[in-house]
């Protein structure tokens, strides 16, 4: 029966379950996949494309008014339909060979934007650098750039494809009407096949809008490290200075086109984005023409003239390590790109890093004795500060304003690195461990091996909180910092200007904002930073019941202006219930909200690997590593699985470089900010995962009662939780009728059942 469907109206989304095709009779339909889309008319069948598909690959759209008119499609294809009406095998023909046309140069078009984005994303930068050259001006990096590649796909479909259903639509659609016998079969299997090359084609493109959305993400993106900042940041700073800027103001307006072209972005940040770039042109227009004001001085700080000898000076310094510094340094500041990657620029960043390390070490030592630290040393210290000219007078002053009381909380467990050295020179904390993941025992007692030191001295040294501090002077804090830097190749530890891609304030970690969000990923998953201890009371009749104890990491702020955070270590020593270590820079340029989500997910990985040993990935001991391990290992031959589904793994894996870490990280992220919204974006068997190791709280959970994707394991959950309630219980009665206390640790495990 013919059905009339309504302007704009889904008839089918993308990952519905495929029952029937569907034929225009009037009007015509949009079929989108990702961000391509091509039309269906009359006289087309939706569905032939999800033929052998479990589910829809397209979403279908009315375009208008529409009749259509739905035919049952059994298990096998259409042979049965084409059976009862052999008019039909033609018709069906005639459409598959239309729709697979359209499918092929979806796949052209695509690949041909992900080589023009990767050229025009490469060649944008180069001419913004040569740019800031010609106004001497030194261009700022652009993170990620240099971890992009050309398009590079595992499997592409084979190159006579098209060529082949080109041909073969012409001897189909000429031989049927002649034919004097049915080919029902033979359309059928034409159809079939023609429906698996479509699902591949798709999967490929998929690979290529993923590698689109990834590049596109240097043009814009929402923490502003991207090109269209670079340009119109160098664009309204020449404006200002009254300079000729046709050059710039054309590349953005070029850029602007682009930014539409591609379609990969949220369209509310980029109208926002241009929104903001226009009213300040306006802005900028009207200061133009009013009247000469004077200009505004630079905050006045006289105490931070000459830096550079002030920290030199203060370190004590030799005269040749004085003498060699100033001289990079000097160096450093004339050069314009000092993210080049020639030799000579190379070679002198690692010079400048060599002698910053023992330099800083220098200083550091120093200021243990001094009671009254001048504030240029904290700047040092605290955000890797040198030089006024090379960090930019107000970012000098900035950083001045805020040295003397930086908002970290040491006692709540955010410290700036100079704070964390002197918690271990003090004996609060334990140096961690290097990268190669031996601490300060494994060290010394390799020296005492290798005849470096005695007994005597191996005793001593292992209760020298100096040489603890030493250990992670040289041993972590030159590793981390590149790490969390984010840009290892043009990596210099002096804060320069070119660096400073945020204003400071907005990028600044504080303990406040730290805090804040390590509160809203706990509200989601909150039994993240939870351990598993055993409590043992045998005077009350408690021989030994296992308890669930939070222990918070600890924050260490790196004096650098960077993109990366690192989990870098998931317990203190061997101790399991010691903080982890996470490390970020004190100027973080990413949102904080996803770095620390990342960085959980890595803690939750590596403590599961702690706890497990080496059983971490032995599936016949449940855990998150074993099962997850289990899941990606073994997910082509995953019946719970779609084949889009396994193909999404498949390129992920590729993504994730083959890291089952890495998958597990990049789940974990989605899983706290979009499935913890009722946003479904992983599969059923990654979200079952996720959901019984990584379980919502309670109020996330109430939320989600009512969704089909959660109701069997929120039933699990809780048929697991009140076993686990009702044990407490009878503990607990059995407390109240001998009058024995209820220790804090039994009510703290029942609260946290209990979230």
């Amino acid at each position: 029966m013919a059905r009339e469907i309504k302007n704009g109206t889904i008839l089918f989304e993308s990952g519905q379950p495929f029952t029937s095709i569907t034929m225009i009779v009037k009007g015509s339909v949009r079929a989108v996949y990702a961000d391509n889309e091509f039309f269906l008319e009359k006289g087309d069948i939706i569905g032939l494309c999800e033929l052998s598909c479990a589910s829809y690959i397209f979403t279908y759209i009315a375009s208008g008014d529409v009749t259509v008119v739905s035919f049952p499609c059994q298990e096998g294809g259409l042979t049965a339909l084409f059976n009862k009406q052999p008019d039909f095998a033609p018709v069906a023909a005639s459409s598959c060979f239309r729709q697979i046309k359209n499918v092929l140069e979806i796949y052209e078009f695509s690949k041909y934007d992900c080589s023009s984005l990767y050229r025009y994303v490469l060649d944008s930068y180069e001419e913004y650098v040569s740019l800031c050259r010609r106004y001497q001006m030194s261009p700022r990096a652009l993170p990620d750039l240099e971890d992009i590649e050309p398009l590079s796909l595992e499997e592409d479909i084979p190159q006579w494809l098209a060529g082949y259903y080109e041909n073969m639509s012409v001897v189909v659609i000429q031989t049927l009407p002649l034919s004097p016998v049915p080919f029902h079969d033979y359309v059928n299997g034409i159809l079939m096949k023609a429906s698996q090359d479509i699902a591949g084609i798709l999967s490929v493109c998929q690979q290529m809008y993923d590698y689109k959305t990834d590049i596109s993400l240097l043009l814009m993106n929402e923490n502003r490290l991207d090109l269209f900042d670079l340009y119109t940041t160098l664009y309204l700073r020449i404006g200002q200075d009254r300079e000729d800027s046709t050059a710039i103001s054309a590349s953005i307006g070029r850029m602007m086109i682009n930014l539409d072209s591609f379609g990969s972005f949220e369209r509310e940040l980029c109208e926002a984005r241009i929104h903001e770039y226009k009213e300040n042109l306006a802005a900028m227009d009207k200061q133009r023409f009013a009247a000469p004001a004077a200009k505004e001085n630079s905050p006045h700080t006289p105490e931070i003239a000459n830096s550079l000898e002030t920290i030199l000076s203060y370190a004590e310094c030799d005269k040749k390590t004085a003498s060699d510094f100033r001289y990079y340094i000097e160096e450093y500041k004339r050069l314009l790109d000092k993210n080049a990657a020639d030799d000579d620029v190379r070679s002198l960043r690692v010079n400048i890093s060599k002698l910053f390390y023992r330099i800083y070490t220098a200083a550091f030592q120093v200021s243990l004795r001094d009671k009254n630290i001048p504030a240029v040393i904290k700047m040092f210290l605290q955000f890797g500060y040198m030089d006024e000219e090379l960090a930019g007078v107000d970012n000098a002053a900035y950083l001045y304003s805020i040295a003397e009381n930086y908002p970290s909380e040491p006692e709540k467990g955010v410290y700036t690195l100079y704070e964390w050295l002197k918690a271990i020179y003090r004996g609060k904390k334990e140096p961690g461990r290097n990268e190669f993941d031996s601490d300060f025992t494994d060290y010394v007692h390799e020296l005492k091996i290798t005849g470096k030191i005695n007994t005597a001295q191996e005793t001593r040294m292992l209760n020298d909180n100096a040489q603890k501090v030493m250990f992670e002077l040289e041993n972590i804090f030159p590793v981390v910092n590149k790490i969390t830097f984010g840009r290892i190749s043009t990596f210099c530890p002096v804060f320069s200007e070119h660096n400073v891609l945020k204003d400071l304030p907005q990028s600044a970690v504080t303990a406040q904002n730290a805090a804040a969000v390590m509160e809203k990923i706990r509200s989601v998953d909150f039994s993240a930073y939870y351990r598993e201890t055993v409590y043992s009371n045998p005077a009350i009749g408690i021989p030994k019941e296992f308890v669930s104890v939070e222990v918070l990491p600890d924050i260490i702020l790196l004096p650098n202006i960077g993109t990366r955070g690192v989990m870098w270590q998931e317990i203190e020593g061997k101790k399991r219930t010691t903080p982890a270590r996470l490390m970020l820079s004190v100027f973080h340029l990413e949102e904080l909200l996803s770095t620390f989500s990342r960085l959980t997910g890595e803690f939750r990985w590596e403590m599961c690997k702690r706890m497990q040993g080496s059983r971490w990935n032995d599936v016949s001991d449940a855990s998150l590593t074993s099962e997850y391990f289990d899941y990606i290992q073994f997910h082509k031959k995953n019946r719970d699985l779609t084949a889009d589904a396994k193909d999404k793994i498949k390129s992920a894996m590729q993504k994730a470089k083959n890291s089952y870490k890495e998958m597990f990280v990049r789940d974990y992220i989605t899983w706290i900010l979009y499935e913890s919204t009722g946003s479904p974006h992983l599969n059923r068997v990654a979200r079952s995962i996720l959901f019984s190791y990584c379980p919502f709280k309670k109020e996330i959970r109430e939320k989600l009662k009512n969704n089909p994707l959660y109701k069997e394991l929120l039933e699990r959950y809780d048929i697991r939780t009140a076993q686990k309630l009702h044990h407490l219980d009878n503990l607990y009665q059995k407390l109240q009728n001998s009058r024995k206390p209820v220790p804090a640790e039994i009510a703290g495990q029942k609260k946290f059942l209990e979230s």
